[in-house]
């Protein structure tokens, strides 16, 4: 189970990300299916299971999926080790699936909605540990800053070049995905930071000394049609009667 307080070399950042925001019962575990039996069992009123990189884990039944693409499409379109691909892309995708693209138009030759990325605004590292949400105003505020802004994701310069088409200067400073903070990753004397949230919920405010830590949100906004579908497929209507026995 993963909860607010738990540390996070033991569940994950990205967990513990989504159980701080969301405030939705979060479990992890190596096999899906039974960390899926844990999660229902301690929370018996749940009806809708949500796992994150789904796809890989096969024994997981599921209603619907998501295929999601970046920029980079299917890559070279061969399968592991010599590309990317755990399994060939069908020329179709099953009828329980929908396509969504965090890019700028479509990569590959499928079907699909694009979602659109921005960023919500800026909030001081304490403040967002205290629940404060980020806001644009505090992001403006940053562009007369000389900054570091450092990135522990998958594609750091998408975070970068967001940065900087917000009017933002700075240094940039690339972590691998999934970064360990045990030690600070910036230079002594560093006057002001800005991070995601996933590098945020790895750092203690009282640890950065007189270094300034602004944490930047990201926003993701889905196709309304995608949202649709999906919302038919879990949820298909029902009669009142249905419902109310159900």
């Amino acid at each position: 189970a993963v909860r607010p307080e738990s540390h996070v070399a033991e569940v994950g950042d990205e967990p513990l990300l989504i159980a701080r925001a969301t405030g939705v019962p979060v479990f992890v575990g190596a096999q899906r299916v039974l960390a899926a039996r844990q999660l229902l069992a301690a929370h018996p009123e749940v009806d809708l299971l949500l796992a994150d990189d789904g796809l890989q884990h096969p024994a997981l039944a599921r209603d619907a999926e998501v295929w999601v693409f970046d920029e980079r499409g299917i890559g070279n379109g061969c399968l592991l080790p010599a590309g990317p691909l755990r399994q060939r892309l069908p020329p179709r995708p099953p009828a329980h699936a929908q396509v969504l693209y965090n890019a700028p138009r479509p990569s590959t030759p499928l079907p699909g909605g694009l979602a659109l990325r921005a960023l919500s605004g800026a909030v001081a590292l304490g403040d967002w540990a205290r629940g404060a949400v980020p806001s644009a105003a505090a992001l403006r505020a940053l562009r007369d800053l000389p900054l570091l802004a450092l990135a522990g994701i998958a594609a750091p310069q998408r975070f970068f070049q967001m940065l900087r088409d917000s009017g933002l200067q700075f240094s940039a400073l690339p972590l691998p995905d999934h970064a360990n903070f045990d030690a600070l990753p910036w230079p002594a004397g560093t006057p002001d930071i800005v991070c995601t949230e996933k590098d945020a919920v790895k750092l203690d405010p009282e640890r950065c000394g007189d270094t300034r830590v602004w944490v930047v949100g990201l926003d993701l906004r889905l196709p309304p049609e995608l949202l649709t579908a999906l919302c038919q497929r879990i949820a298909p209507p029902r009669t009142p009667r249905a419902w109310t026995t159900a």
